[in-house]
């Protein structure tokens, strides 16, 4: 059976988006899963003789069975793939170019209270088995907004103890320094030690582990996204907060706690990481809500 066209350059446009862009293996996998569904959609058709009508159909069959914002994502997918096409001269039209984008309704970020995050740091006690480790990540991860991947795949030169700032790869490889409060710090040199005394008793039982990165599971490998995200919502649920909370929540929080105090738009915009001030401004509406939220509570006129 002759090689499809798109499999001869599929796995040429994803070396590119790992090599050129930078992009994570989740990131990739997911631009794959998706180019290949719509591969599979669209039968034996080469790629020179698709057009905006195949495409629309694809969206059409994707409506009826996933959420917008799902959809959105294998178009934007789909179109990278016929742009870097273009580029590389194996097409001569994008037939993604005329098929428009659904209309997403705007996603309000969820977040703590001040209340909130102050009980689920402290949540971590003497009966979790690994209550440094995880009182540590949670400081971290509030006191700098790094994503959840950005914190498993930290490493212990990466944190600058004297300096208080840690410098985080980020996406697309972009590094940036983050400061890190006295917290955190003073729960992550805790936590080191420990760390030490679990990295040595595996070294003395011959087995492997992993002496780069700072955040560990019991068998000295570096901990996973999944591992971290059920560790929040389990310390989440213990701490009484009632809304679903992950990882990116203390993000959200992070970075609505500084607006609300008063801090530069674009000074978050370089915690966080985003390559667009429009995506910080996310955090703007939430930071109005809560003026007016004040407003009508405190103001006897209101």
């Amino acid at each position: 059976m002759a090689q499809k066209k798109s499999d001869t350059y599929l796995p040429l446009f994803l070396s590119w988006l790992t090599v050129e862009k930078g992009y994570s293996g989740h990131t990739v996998d997911n631009y794959q899963r998706d180019i290949r569904e719509f591969m599979a959609f669209s039968g034996d058709k080469k790629l020179a003789g698709l057009d905006a009508k195949d495409i629309r159909a694809w969206v059409f069959y994707l409506n009826g069975r996933n959420k917008a914002n799902s959809v959105a994502r294998k178009i934007s997918a789909l179109r990278s793939f016929f742009r870097y096409l273009l580029r590389q001269e194996v097409l001569t039209v994008d037939p993604t170019a005329s098929v428009s984008m659904p209309k997403l309704g705007k996603h309000i970020p969820v977040f703590l209270s001040v209340d909130e995050v102050f009980s689920l740091l402290e949540e971590p006690g003497a009966q979790d088995q690994f209550q440094r480790r995880d009182t540590a990540l949670l400081e971290l991860l509030y006191s700098t907004g790094m994503r959840v991947a950005e914190i498993v795949n930290l490493n212990v030169d990466q944190v600058d103890f004297g300096a208080g700032m840690v410098k985080v790869s980020g996406k697309g490889k972009k590094e940036r320094l983050i400061p890190v409060g006295s917290q955190a710090l003073e729960a992550l040199t805790l936590y080191l030690d420990r760390r030490a005394l679990l990295l040595a008793k595996r070294r003395a039982q011959g087995k492997k582990v992993d002496g780069e990165a700072i955040f560990l599971n019991n068998r000295g490998g570096r901990l996973t996204t999944r591992s971290v995200e059920r560790m929040v919502q389990g310390y989440a649920i213990r701490a009484g907060i009632t809304a679903p909370v992950t990882p990116h929540a203390l993000r959200h929080s992070f970075a609505t706690h500084l607006l609300e105090m008063g801090a530069d738009l674009r000074v978050v915009q370089e915690l966080l990481g985003h390559a667009s001030l429009s995506t910080t401004q996310k955090y703007t509406h939430l930071t109005v809500d809560h003026l007016m939220a004040v407003y009508d509570k405190a103001h006897p006129k209101a």
